[in-house]
């Protein structure tokens, strides 16, 4: 390509940002900062999932724009096309005035210009300053250790402060069979061989699948990974977000790798063990997402999967009434007040809202991003719109229209943000038809018990512990490499062994890798914030 053709590709991009971030126009035209009547227009980029309705059909979005006694210029985006955007955007100096669900702390962090700092700005964001008195986490989980608070994160209530992460076994199959819920490894065995031979859901195939986990992902551990079977070696797992979903976890206030822990090496034992008995499907670490998910629910009449790590009994569709939580079971040698349980909060994320530094109406930008902190518009954001979904019932009761809005949301309709909110539910609101919450608190009283067995800053690394840009892209690069090794290797070692005789070189080569150099990072800033 010339040197022309490559300025007119530069250039078509950098206007592409801008005209994603409304801050200006291509070819030198400045944008209006103001309606013909004076009012300040203030542009709002909101990253959304597919199953939502167009905010211009939001009635709280309208609301909101009254409110705030501005314009406001909604942009829409997808999380596929928002992937691709996102640093062309942050690269040309151009974002949004007020953004939502679009940038992390540690974008942020690499950009800090781009952000105006919120920390600076609370004395004019009243709701925001409740959100921090009743959730002091939620303002530790995005202020970095210099006291800048780019992002701001967002709760969607106690209800969710369990983890997300559940274990959970078909009840029906252990009654059906004269059997209990398993508390160790060995009875965890038991139950599943019984599971494969013994026909248990009675349509007389063997076509029960014992025990069905995820693939490994691809970047570290995540939502309902194998691993969470660390937590029956008393090893605190944290796999929604933070250090640990790279394999870093806290001993007594010491930072360690469980990739190179001989607990670790013991569950790859364990899963090997199961797989090559037929009790986990031999596919496992192929299987897409959408055939594990779809194992959970068969036809919905009659149930396949005996136990998995999901979010909550409403996995299993209309089958839901055959399932339990149950806690992990113990490894051997470890005792049941040893044994523990994921520590993740479901209740916050930190990648919520960010201001624009430069936005022309920075103060009426700031009023909205108060605005949506609200509990009228946290509730709206998140459960859908006044007189569409929800009911307000007063004195902080709200009632939500469950039927339509699994409807709305199977029509791609859902009239509000959901998860994907900036605001905060207060603790003294009370949901009535909010079933996700109701199935979540259900699910979680399961592991009260093994979350209380340790200490969740001396044994668990915060979510809120922040390595700042330069630690974070160190971290970066090195765990590229050493999770490429790590997850292919526990891959292969599940699937077919050979984990003692090749542990030892594994060591060696992921702290070549940079292994010790990441555990000496993540002990600084686990010491800075904790300390």
């Amino acid at each position: 390509m010339t040197m022309k053709g490559n300025a007119v590709k530069v250039g078509a991009t950098l206007c592409a940002a801008a005209m994603l971030s409304s801050l200006s126009a291509c070819g030198g035209e400045k944008k209006a900062t103001t309606t013909s009547d004076g009012k300040p227009i203030v542009s709002v980029l909101v990253v959304k999932n597919t199953n939502q309705d167009k905010i211009a059909n939001m009635q709280w979005a309208k609301d909101l724009e009254a409110d705030c006694d501005c314009k406001i210029e909604w942009q829409e985006v997808n999380d596929d096309a928002w992937g691709q955007q996102k640093n062309t955007s942050m690269s040309a100096g151009q974002i949004s005035d007020v953004n939502i669900r679009a940038f992390s702390p540690t974008d942020a962090a690499q950009f800090p210009s781009l952000f105006e700092d919120l920390s600076q700005d609370l004395d004019k964001m009243d709701n925001v300053k409740a959100f921090f008195k009743q959730k002091p986490d939620a303002q530790k989980l995005t202020t970095d250790a210099e006291g800048h608070m780019y992002v701001l994160a967002s709760s969607r209530g106690k209800s969710y402060s369990g983890s997300g992460q559940n274990m959970m076994i078909n009840k029906s199959w252990l009654d059906k069979l004269g059997l209990e819920i398993p508390t160790t490894w060995d009875e965890l065995e038991t139950v599943l061989k019984a599971f494969k031979t013994e026909d248990p859901n009675g349509n007389g195939e063997a076509d029960e699948i014992p025990m069905n986990i995820r693939k490994l992902d691809t970047g570290g551990f995540g939502w309902y990974s194998p691993m969470l079977l660390l937590n029956s070696t008393g090893i605190a797992t944290g796999f929604n977000k933070g250090a640990t979903t790279s394999g870093y976890y806290a001993d007594n206030g010491k930072v360690k790798s469980f990739l190179v822990s001989d607990q670790y090496k013991e569950v790859i034992k364990y899963y090997n063990k199961l797989i090559s008995e037929g009790l986990i499907p031999s596919d496992w670490a192929t299987k897409a997402d959408d055939a594990y998910y779809a194992d959970q629910t068969n036809d919905g009449k009659t149930a396949k999967t005996g136990v998995i790590f999901g979010w909550s009994l409403s996995d299993f569709g209309d089958m839901k009434d055959q399932y339990v939580a149950m806690p992990v079971p113990s490894a051997p040698g470890v005792s049941a007040d040893q044994t523990v349980w994921d520590g993740s909060s479901n209740e916050f994320e930190s990648n919520k809202l960010a201001v624009s530094a430069n936005a022309a109406n920075k103060d009426a930008a700031l009023k909205v991003a108060d605005l949506l902190y609200s509990e009228k518009y946290s509730v709206q954001q998140f459960l859908g719109s006044f007189g569409q979904l929800v009911t307000d019932e007063g004195d902080h009761k709200y009632t939500v229209d469950a039927d339509k809005t699994s409807k709305l949301t199977k029509d791609n309709l859902f009239p509000g943000l959901s998860d994907r909110l900036a605001g905060w539910i207060p603790d003294d609101v009370t949901i009535e038809g909010d079933t996700n919450a109701d199935d979540i608190l259900e699910v979680n009283k399961a592991f009260e018990e093994q979350r209380s067995h340790y200490d969740h800053v001396k044994d668990y690394i915060p979510d809120y512990v922040n390595p700042d840009a330069t630690d974070n892209t160190t971290l970066a690069n090195n765990n590229t490499q050493i999770l490429n090794v790590a997850l292919q290797k526990a891959a292969t070692w599940m699937s077919e062994g050979g984990v003692d005789g090749e542990w030892d070189a594994y060591c060696k080569q992921l702290d070549n890798l940079g292994l010790q150099d990441n555990i000496k990072i993540w002990q600084k800033w686990y010491d800075t914030y904790t300390k």
